[in-house]
């Protein structure tokens, strides 16, 4: 039996005279950046709408192909700029067509086919066609885990790949073969990382594409002032009528979340990521402006680089475990906004295993533990510790958490250093896992799936990717790889269960918080849905 969805023209079409009713009609949209006439003789001229977006980040991103990166900065810009196969409905993670208007499934999971939109224009005029996918998802294959992170994350790597070919069956028309079957398969598509480019400017641009992004998304790419702002213009002949609703996007990196903060107040950004927990009640009583909740979809961690002694050992990194007051954390820093993590996944997501006990605070415990690791007297060569250089939803002030960490390890006697180097270096430096050190970082779900955290972040097989600590456990690898490949949800959920009993045995990282993050922005601004997987397209914004 083939399962399949499609959506026919007519309901594409109603759906936007829908969301065009919601904020004015389609001249009305166009015109925007023109005068209005002064109903009044002799009156002064009505000011133009506001057509520019200004938004307001804690960091810059670090490169926007959308299949090189992994940090949610650089997805922020690349989601503007380009479309995938698949997209998730706003504010969810359940899968709608995108650049595919429909697709069906063979009986043994096997074999999808993809009805492509037709009409569509890569911002260089090229065409969007079968084509394209092709030579996109052949570039990926042809790679390797240093190249193409996302993709070795969620289709394996070449000597265990999920998909085995991929092929253009008409111009409109492209079939996946798989090797295995592999449950989010689709939610996978969806993510940012498998954006579509321009086949034309990846061959023209070379390594410079990474700065001059070129895809049929919403917006067209047109500066980068590295650590100061990105702009994006509309693009005009985007395929969803009557979008992107704004003219300009001008996003702006402002690492303090209070300074952004300050910004917005005085009118010199219309929305910002990050909001501290502190300024919420100005927030809440400033007239002139409104508050956006991200659904709490995330983790922030404390990790190790596992290879490298003395994080070798699990006992130290149990150790240092005990030693994270989570309480006191969310107390300082998230003024209630968070939960304490004891798992690596969120427990909104299916095979959460809430029977985990979490190591309690307990620095007598964790001195003892040390003593069994081999340090009686605790570790007084001073570790290095890297605290987070930008502001992210799960960590809304890495240095000062650090500091925090820093006192509690320092009363069992774990000296450590704390360093922050910029954030494109500070990724680079997890991802190779070349230094001993201990670093925080955080991850906020792409898809839905509990496979997006589980094998993602923390199988064998990503090392080189999103597997910053470098762990390389079998067992739970393989359950993790077993349960990617499982299509009964039920046996999906009773190995994940297993994997996050290993997890909390072997303590890879020290889970921290789940966080609700916070968002503000003009009470002019419309439109705007946060996603939970942390970044979301522009398109739909206008102003009142």
């Amino acid at each position: 039996m083939k399962k399949k969805w499609m959506f026919s023209a007519l309901s594409m079409l109603l759906a936007a005279s829908l969301g065009l009713a919601g904020c004015g009609s389609g001249s009305q949209t166009q015109e925007a950046s023109k005068p209005q006439e002064s109903a009044q003789p002799g009156a002064e001229p009505a000011k133009p709408a506001q057509d520019t977006l200004i938004v307001g980040r804690g960091g810059d991103s670090a490169a926007l192909d959308p299949a090189i990166v992994t940090d949610g900065e650089s997805i922020k810009i690349t989601q503007q700029v380009f479309d995938t196969l698949l997209d998730y409905k706003p504010g969810t993670t359940d899968v709608e067509p995108s650049l595919a208007e429909s697709h069906e499934m063979s009986a043994d999971g096997l074999t999808y086919t993809f009805k492509l939109r037709q009409g569509v224009k890569f911002h260089d005029g090229t065409d969007f066609n079968a084509e394209a996918v092709v030579y996109n998802f052949n570039r990926w294959l042809a790679g390797d885990k240093s190249q193409f992170y996302y993709f070795v994350s969620a289709f394996g790597t070449p000597e265990d790949r999920v998909i085995k070919e991929v092929k253009a069956l008409d111009g409109y028309t492209v079939q996946f073969t798989l090797n295995k079957t592999q449950a989010p398969f689709l939610r996978n598509l969806a993510m940012p990382a498998f954006s579509i480019a321009s086949p034309k400017a990846l061959e023209e641009k070379g390594d410079n594409f990474q700065k001059e992004p070129v895809g049929t998304g919403a917006f067209i790419f047109k500066e980068w002032k590295p650590n100061d702002s990105i702009t994006l213009e509309k693009n005009p002949n985007y395929w969803k009528q009557g979008y992107p609703k704004v003219g300009k996007v001008i996003v702006r990196s402002i690492p303090e979340n209070s300074a952004r903060f300050t910004a917005l107040q005085a009118g010199e950004l219309d929305l910002i990521e990050g909001v501290n927990p502190d300024d919420l009640a100005a927030l809440e009583a400033n007239k002139d402006l409104q508050k956006f909740v991200r659904p709490a979809f995330n983790v922030g961690y404390l990790g190790f680089n596992t290879k490298k002694p003395p994080f070798d050992n699990p006992k130290v990194r149990q150790a240092l475990s005990h030693a994270v007051n989570k309480e006191a954390l969310i107390k300082a820093f998230y003024a209630g906004l968070a939960e304490p993590a004891k798992n690596p996944m969120p427990p909104s997501l299916f095979g959460y295993n809430d029977a985990i006990q979490d190591y309690p605070y307990d620095l007598e415990k964790a001195k003892a533990l040390l003593a069994e690791a081999g340090y009686p007297n605790g570790i007084q060569e001073e570790l290095v510790f890297y605290a987070m250089p930008v502001a992210r939803p799960y960590m809304p002030d890495g240095k000062k958490v650090a500091e925090a960490l820093q006192a509690e390890f320092n009363k069992i006697g774990v000296k450590t250093k704390i360093e922050s180097p910029e954030w494109a270096v500070y990724l680079d430096d997890a991802k190779k896992g070349e230094k001993d050190h201990i670093f925080m970082l955080g991850w906020t779900g792409d898809n839905g799936d509990a496979d997006n955290f589980l094998y993602t972040l923390l199988a064998k097989q990503t090392i080189g990717s999103n597997n910053y600590s470098q762990w390389a456990h079998d067992e739970y690898s393989d359950l993790v790889a077993k349960a990617q490949g499982e299509l009964d949800e039920a046996k999906r959920v009773e190995l994940y269960k297993k994997a996050q009993e290993i997890f909390k045995q072997e303590a890879p990282w020290v889970p921290l918080v789940h966080s609700t993050p916070l968002l503000a922005g003009g009470a002019n601004v419309k439109g705007y849905i946060p996603s939970p997987t942390g970044s979301e397209s522009y398109e739909a914004v206008y102003f009142e």
